[in-house]
């Protein structure tokens, strides 16, 4: 079975962005932020959490930017979805994982805190 293949394209500020394929496109999208942290490991991290609650989403392909200020990494993840797309299921559920604290610390752990 092939390896799936992730685009990882950082912005040279501190900032990245993980898609499926490119140019990355937010059909939906929701943000949170966090305290400074490795974007490239957060955002792998938010892509994991994100594809394991939305993986049943016929034609979702996940994309999370995360944009580093120095103090606070801002995080915007959704994608883009070939078909049909439950919009308020989606952004609730995704809200939801963006913000729930267990998930977050281990989100910030992983990436290790600056």
């Amino acid at each position: 079975m092939a390896k799936a293949r992730w685009h990882i394209v950082k912005d040279g500020q501190g900032g990245v962005t993980v898609s499926r394929k490119l140019p990355a496109r937010f059909d939906f999208a929701v943000e949170a932020t966090v305290p400074a942290c490795n974007a490239v490991l957060l955002a792998q991290q938010v892509r994991q959490d994100m594809w394991r609650a939305l993986q049943g989403l016929r034609g979702f392909l996940p994309v999370v930017e995360i944009v580093n200020d120095g103090n606070h990494c801002r995080i915007r993840a959704g994608g883009s979805v070939n078909g049909p797309l439950p919009l308020v299921h989606v952004q609730g559920l995704l809200l939801q994982i963006l913000h729930d604290p267990v998930r977050r610390a281990r989100w910030i752990m992983h990436a290790g805190r600056f």
